[in-house]
C-alpha cells in the first residue's frame, strides 16, 4: 500500500501578478539600508512609547555631578547629577510627539492645498503664490518670533513648526496631482456627474498617497530638527524633556566645554533620526519606481 502526499504548497506569484503595493514592499525588503533605517525609526518609536518603563523621569538633583559614562550611568550625568540616558529616553518621547504631530498637521494642510491647487484652476495661482512667498521667508527667525510671542509649550512648538512646514508638501503634492488631473478617468468622472469632493478624494488623493508617505517621514525628521533648534534657544517646553532641551541645559550650564557626553548623545539621536528618515525615504522612492526597482 502506497501513501500519496496530499500536501500542497501555496503558489508563488510572479512579479507581474503582484499588486503595485506588493511589488513596492517586495523591492523595499531587498534594500538593506531601507530596512535598517525603518528598524531604527521603529526602535525610536518603541523607546518613546515605553519611556516610563525604561527610565525614571529625570528630575531633582543627584550627588554624582558631571560624571563621565560608566556602568551606573552609561551616558554620564549632567551638572545637576541627573542621568543623561534617562534624559535622552524621555527626550525621545517628546521629540517624536512633536515631530509626528507637527508633521501630521503640516501634511494635512499641505495635501489639502496641493490637491485644491491642482484641481481648481482658479485657486492654483493664489495658492502657488502663497507657497512661493512662504518658502522665501526666513523660517527660523519667524519661528523664534512666534514661539517667543505665544509662549513655550509642546502645543506651541507643534503649531509653529507645522505652519512653516506645509509649503514644501503643497508644492510636491500639487506637481503630482497635476499629472493626474489630465488623465482620461478624471474627465470621465466629471462627465458622469461626480462631485468635486468625490473626485479629489477618490482619484487625486490615492494618486498622491505615495508622496504623502515620504513626506510624513521627512517632515517629521525636519520637525524634530526645528524643535531641537527652538529648544536650544530656550523656547521649548520647560516642563518636559526633549533632545533640544538637553542641549540647551548643557549650553546654559557651561557643560558644552567640560562634559562632552551631555551633548554627544542627544546630538547622535537627532543625527540618527534624520539620516534614517532620509535613507528610508530614498529606499521607498526607489522601491515604488518601476525604473529603479528590481523585478
Amino acid at each position: 500500500m502506497t501513501m500519496t502526499n496530499t500536501s500542497t504548497t501555496a503558489p508563488t506569484l510572479a512579479p507581474a501578478d503582484l499588486k503595485p503595493a506588493q511589488r513596492t514592499w517586495r523591492a523595499f525588503r531587498r534594500n538593506p539600508l531601507g530596512m535598517g533605517s525603518a528598524a531604527v525609526i521603529l526602535i525610536m518609536v518603541l523607546i518613546a512609547l515605553l519611556a516610563p518603563l525604561l527610565a525614571e523621569f529625570p528630575s531633582g538633583y543627584g550627588i554624582e555631578i558631571l560624571m563621565p559614562p560608566s556602568a551606573a550611568h552609561p551616558f554620564g550625568t549632567d551638572d545637576l547629577g541627573r542621568d543623561v540616558l534617562a534624559q535622552v529616553i524621555w527626550g525621545t518621547r517628546i521629540s517624536m510627539i512633536i515631530g509626528f504631530a507637527s508633521s501630521f498637521l503640516a501634511i494635512l494642510i499641505g495635501v489639502a492645498l496641493g490637491i485644491l491647487a491642482a484641481y481648481a484652476k482658479r485657486l492654483d495661482a493664489p495658492i502657488s503664490m502663497m507657497v512661493d512667498v512662504s518658502l522665501a521667508l526666513p523660517v527660523l527667525p519667524l519661528m523664534i518670533l512666534v514661539a517667543a510671542l505665544v509662549g513655550p509649550s509642546v502645543t506651541t512648538l507643534v503649531v509653529v513648526i507645522a505652519l512653516f512646514s506645509w509649503p514644501e508638501v503643497t508644492r510636491i503634492v500639487r506637481s503630482q496631482a497635476l499629472s493626474v488631473t489630465r488623465l482620461p478617468y478624471v474627465d470621465a468622472a466629471r462627465t458622469i456627474g461626480g462631485s468635486h469632493f468625490w473626485i479629489m478624494t477618490r482619484h487625486l488623493l490615492p494618486a498622491v498617497a505615495p508622496i504623502i508617505v515620504v513626506s510624513v517621514v521627512l517632515t517629521a525628521s525636519r520637525a524634530v530638527m526645528s524643535e531641537a533648534g527652538l529648544s536650544f534657544l530656550g523656547l521649548g517646553d520647560p516642563e518636559s524633556w526633549s533632545w533640544g532641551k538637553i542641549l540647551f541645559n548643557a549650553q546654559r550650564s557651561g557643560a558644552l566645554t567640560v562634559a562632552w557626553w551631555c551633548t554627544l548623545f542627544p546630538s547622535l539621536a537627532i543625527l540618527l533620526l534624520v539620516v534614517s528618515s532620509t535613507l528610508m525615504s530614498i529606499a521607498y522612492n526607489d522601491a515604488r519606481n518601476p525604473k529603479t526597482r528590481e523585478n
